[in-house]
């Protein structure tokens, strides 16, 4: 186990070596920067020199967009983040370690519950559709989860905010806490979990579908297996066999999903919070991406991919504690 857990580290730190290099490259590639959009109305007024904005590119080391200059740019990026310094966000004027550690616990506070909440509707739809395949039952959730599925998570959340928010007044429409209000200690929270709700429903509806037909495809191709049916010959309850026997085989296979839960609880999501004016890390990233903030694009992106890194690992492991047939390091 040992020996493959350092072997991946190694095989990690090339994986993201290749992926800080794509993205930065991608980065440094789009058609205008920060400093462009910042100065063009001075530009075009007068009032500063497009050699002025051509001195700042040289200081942020963004004057050269030459196959080497770009080259020469993400090599000074990588020997600061080896020191851990991601840099000065353009947009925010703060360190770029800092605004993701001071915005990212709002949406993992988010992701956290809607993932709590997938799993609990989830599997057990999937199995329930999986125990009464082609009944009434199973078309009905069929039919409900891919629906989910389908809907764009931007008119999700506008058809939410249209009946909840604007029509019915149940829930407030944007934003993270009541503007004026001047909430505190248990209310501020309450406040705060009542703004959460739709974007939650948002991201629980979209997300459920997936994990329930993949739940309900594993639990159909193991209630098909001989030692189901020697466990119900020998008498043992439909319960006892399909929430002890079956289901733990199910779990299996729903290890892998591991890999990709770690970078979305602290990923946020990036059109729902812009949707609701949530100011999680997914709506900052939004903003940086759109004012072509390289800085803290980089340091975001990255971010993702350490945690997609470590999510695959973890996942691979669970696969192996979850299933003892399965050896690692060989």
């Amino acid at each position: 186990m040992l020996k493959y857990i350092v072997k991946r580290l190694l095989l990690s730190i090339l994986i993201l070596f290749g992926v800080s290099l794509i993205i930065y490259f991608l980065v440094r590639m789009m058609p205008m920067s920060y400093l462009d959009t910042k100065f063009s109305a001075q530009i075009q007024a007068g009032t500063i020199k497009q050699e002025q904005v051509d001195a700042f590119k040289e200081i942020y080391g963004l004057a050269d967009n030459s196959f080497l200059g770009i080259l020469k740019g993400y090599f000074v990026w990588v020997g600061n983040m080896l020191k851990l310094d991601l840099g000065v966000s353009f947009v925010h004027s703060e360190p770029v370690g800092k605004v993701i550690a001071e915005h990212m616990w709002v949406s993992f506070f988010i992701a956290f519950v809607a993932t709590v909440l997938q799993f609990l509707i989830a599997i057990p739809l999937g199995i329930t559709s999986a125990t009464h395949q082609y009944s009434v039952r199973d078309y009905s959730v069929t039919v409900l989860t891919m629906v989910g599925i389908s809907l764009p998570s931007f008119f999700f959340a506008a058809l939410l905010i249209r009946v909840f928010a604007s029509g019915l007044g149940w829930f407030p429409v944007q934003g993270l806490v009541s503007g004026g209000a001047s909430y505190s200690g248990i209310a501020y929270y309450l406040d705060m979990l009542w703004h959460l709700v739709l974007p939650m429903i948002v991201l629980v509806v979209l997300s459920i579908g997936g994990l329930m037909r993949y739940t309900r495809t594993n639990m159909l191709e193991v209630l098909n297996s001989d030692y189901i049916r020697t466990a119900r010959a020998k008498g043992l309850s439909e319960k006892k066999t399909i929430y002890v026997h079956a289901f733990r085989n199910t779990m299996i296979p729903l290890a892998t999903l591991l890999a990709g839960i770690l970078p979305s609880l602290f990923g946020g999501a990036m059109i729902t919070e812009e949707v609701f004016a949530i100011k999680g890390i997914g709506q900052l990233a939004y903003a940086s991406l759109k004012q072509a903030d390289i800085p803290f694009i980089m340091g975001y992106n990255m971010f993702l991919a350490v945690l997609t890194v470590i999510g695959t690992l973890l996942s691979d492991i669970m696969y192996a504690i979850v299933d003892p047939r399965v050896k690692l390091g060989k």
